[in-house]
């Protein structure tokens, strides 16, 4: 038996603790005429946290699952079948071909900086030549993140790197109540990956890598490349069992490949090219067909100028929008071969022989 190492964990907050970050949510002085409410609140939270209540509303798993009587959280099962749901749209010949358009800035004019990002804009002239082919573009603004009450995504937690079959599909790991970790975007994120036929992802560069929005559900995206799409067979987060699974052969389901993608990824002085390559390369792992040379673009807008006039340097450089306007025309096409199981047929199908 493989050995779980322990002895990271810290223990449980003291009661106090607890308190003050519950009431951190409560600071504005207009909520002290609800004190007595929020005290008895608290005490509902303090009793799910000191019990470990995760997923408080189950049902049982049912027919097709490993374990039919273990009790899966009624969030997860809801999000499994909406995946479902899109998955089948997706393969359906007769449905409408859609690319997802992922503006991948942290920023826009309802957040902090009161400006809308250039990858936005940049978003909005793929959108215009998806829609012209008749392409139907799902934009994801991650932006939201920062501006919008209760919106999260919430850290990857490496199940994977424990044992792949912990990591499950969609993921299970939130909502967790008893931690106060809800509002969890990424069940909603996952079915418009799935949805998708094509993504295109348009990004500015943070410190030569990617946002932390963007990264954020990347990371969270593990478990469409190898999860496990049955928690009873782990008994939910079961480490023991996990091991036991991968080791005796773990197949690691592409849950989204053969998809198409471009990327779109704009700076002003360095790591366009660093950011670019890192997208690529998680992109084609996760068996995703990128659109040719002309739908991986990497550009500087208003190299080593200042900050102040970069949207005005984007307005004069015609040529960068242009080029953006071609990722998206060359993702369009992709879809096209795609869905007519031409781009598919150049792939080869070879079996990894060290699968991960």
């Amino acid at each position: 038996m493989i050995e779980i190492r322990k002895g990271q964990a810290p223990g449980h907050l003291e009661r106090a603790q607890f308190s003050g970050r519950f009431r951190a949510a409560f600071e504005d002085p207009a909520f002290r005429v609800e004190d007595a409410a929020i005290a008895r609140l608290e005490e509902v939270a303090w009793e799910a946290y000191s019990e470990g209540r995760k997923s408080p509303v189950t049902q049982k798993a049912g027919p097709g699952y490993a374990d039919p009587d273990y009790d899966l959280s009624v969030d997860w099962v809801a999000a499994k079948a909406r995946i479902d749901a899109a998955q089948q749209q997706w393969a359906d010949p007769g449905s409408r071909s859609r690319v997802l358009l992922i503006c991948g800035s942290a920023r826009n004019d309802g957040t902090c900086p009161g400006e809308m990002s250039k990858s936005f804009r940049l978003a909005g002239l793929a959108r215009e030549i998806l829609q012209q082919a008749d392409i139907q573009p799902d934009l994801l603004d991650l932006s939201l993140l920062a501006s919008e009450y209760g919106r999260n995504i919430h850290p990857c937690k490496g199940c994977a790197s424990t044992a792949m079959p912990l990591c499950h599909w969609p993921c299970s790991c939130y909502p967790n109540h008893s931690l106060n970790q809800t509002n969890d975007w990424m069940n909603e994120i996952y079915e418009r990956w799935v949805a998708a036929h094509s993504v295109i992802i348009v990004s500015p560069v943070y410190w030569y890598q990617s946002p932390s929005p963007l990264k954020l559900m990347i990371d969270r995206l593990v478990c469409a490349d190898g999860g496990n799409p049955d928690p009873t067979s782990t008994s939910g987060k079961k480490p023991a069992k996990a091991k036991d699974l991968e080791m005796a052969g773990w197949d690691y389901p592409q849950h989204l490949a053969g998809r198409a993608y471009g990327l779109i990824v704009h700076g002003d002085v360095a790591g366009i090219e660093g950011s670019r390559r890192a997208l690529s390369d998680w992109l084609d792992w996760m068996g995703f067909i990128d659109a040719g040379a002309q739908a991986r673009l990497d550009r500087y807008i208003g190299y080593f100028e200042p900050y102040a006039t970069s949207h005005e340097t984007l307005d004069r450089d015609t040529a960068v929008q242009e080029e953006a306007r071609n990722v998206a025309r060359a993702v369009a096409k992709a879809v096209v071969e795609l869905r007519a199981g031409r781009l598919q047929a150049v792939q080869a199908k070879l079996k990894r022989p060290r699968p991960k």
